[in-house]
């Protein structure tokens, strides 16, 4: 595993460690689980762009009836 070094301001970084341990976490944790989801956007978007196309190019179709049926 690899070593990032960040600068950021004092007080943010307090703020930071402040909250993640109320959250029973570290900053660390934090910013790790940030870049996770930052670097997997690109994928979702795209899976989400081939599940429309996939829906679009399907021949399945509700014949007319709600996707969704109506509630109570």
């Amino acid at each position: 595993m690899a070593n990032l070094t960040l600068a950021i301001d004092d007080d943010l970084l307090h703020r930071a460690r402040v909250r993640a341990a109320e959250q029973g976490t570290s900053v660390n944790a934090v910013v790790r689980d940030l870049l996770v989801a930052y670097s997997a956007a690109d994928r979702v978007e795209a899976a989400r762009r081939r599940l429309v196309a996939l829906s679009v190019s399907s021949a399945a179709g509700s014949g007319g009836r709600p996707i969704v049926p109506d509630g109570p």
